[in-house]
């Protein structure tokens, strides 16, 4: 049976299923169980589970993953949510120090099947520390997997996936993407690889690779200059900031040998930058134009009156591939 959900329903199901199939797997986090979080993705699953596997915790994300460490080494599979990305760095100290760190620590004696659920970046008119696109500082972490989806469909699958992994897992989820369009979602079991990127639709003249919810103005983009010139784009979804799937990369831009890449985060030391330095370890010699940027900027992300020119738009997107088609 398939249902037409959003992004936040899919999310629900996939961890409704799994606490179903998996008595180890709880959730864990502020306001997620009487309240059902603060954009309801966790609604229901207090009154179905109890408050065993479902914890309400103080406003306290240090405590929150600190907790999750030792549920997930004493066997558990906890799922945490942060409210905000932009309240993570609170976190930050218990994921480096000892989230990622414990299977090399104990030469593979101890693993933590953890998984950290996040809300990220614009576009949803909100308030300061609401709105960062950090991905960049989660994937520099060792030890640690980064997963972004960007539809329901691979929310559900991706998330699946993370539960079931023996790793910590960011899960960035994309607000802007929470509710803003439906797709068909299988209530059969759905997994996906992670670390594994998604060829959406492949192309001869030119690679474009985004993530998150960049891929729908990526996408609206790709088919409008495709109209209007008659060229034919690969278009990749990476889905997995870290590890980053750079074979699929550097397999389409040695075909088409040119690429654009769009970022929501600000331009310095971002994905982008790493997938740069992927196609040019691997591919450079069959490019024939410099790989292109479309990304946010080096500013803390702008109140909601400025956020439309931070963020890479159709229009941007549209120009990045005609400059570098036309080089």
């Amino acid at each position: 049976m398939r249902n037409k959900l959003n992004m936040v329903q899919a999310i629900n199901l996939a961890l409704d299923q799994e606490m179903g199939n998996d008595d180890s797997v709880v959730a864990i986090g502020q306001d997620i169980g009487v309240n059902g979080g603060v954009f309801r993705v966790t609604e229901g699953l207090f009154e179905k589970y109890g408050e065993s596997r479902v914890i309400d915790t103080p406003l306290a994300e240090s405590a929150i993953l600190g907790t999750s460490i030792g549920m997930a080494v004493a066997g558990l599979k906890p799922v945490a949510e942060m409210q905000f990305s932009g309240f993570s760095y609170l976190m930050f100290g218990q994921l480096e120090g000892h989230a990622a760190r414990l299977r090399s620590r104990t030469q593979g004696a101890i693993s933590v099947p953890l998984v950290v659920r996040m809300p990220y970046g614009g576009g949803v008119r909100a308030l300061e520390h609401h709105s960062e696109s950090r991905e960049a500082m989660y994937g520099h972490v060792p030890g640690v997997k980064v997963v972004i989806p960007s539809t329901p469909s691979n929310a559900r699958a991706l998330l699946v996936s993370a539960i079931r992994d023996p790793d910590p897992v960011i899960f960035m989820e994309p607000k802007r993407s929470y509710r803003a369009f439906r797709e068909e979602v299988s209530e059969e079991e759905h997994v996906m690889e992670i670390g594994k990127a998604q060829v959406l639709q492949e192309g001869t003249d030119l690679t474009v690779v985004s993530w998150g919810a960049m891929m729908r103005p990526t996408l609206q983009a790709v088919e409008e200059v495709q109209d209007q010139r008659g060229v034919s784009i690969e278009l990749i979804d990476l889905l997995t900031i870290s590890p980053m799937d750079g074979d699929t990369i550097s397999g389409s831009v040695e075909k088409t040998g040119r690429c654009v890449v769009v970022q929501e985060a600000p331009k310095s030391f971002g994905p982008s930058s790493e997938i740069i330095a992927t196609i040019n370890d691997n591919a450079l010699m069959y490019l024939e134009a410099p790989v292109r940027r479309v990304s946010g900027y080096d500013v803390a992300t702008p109140y909601f009156g400025r956020e439309p020119a931070y963020l890479p738009t159709n229009g941007r997107i549209r120009r990045a591939i005609e400059e570098t088609l036309d080089f």
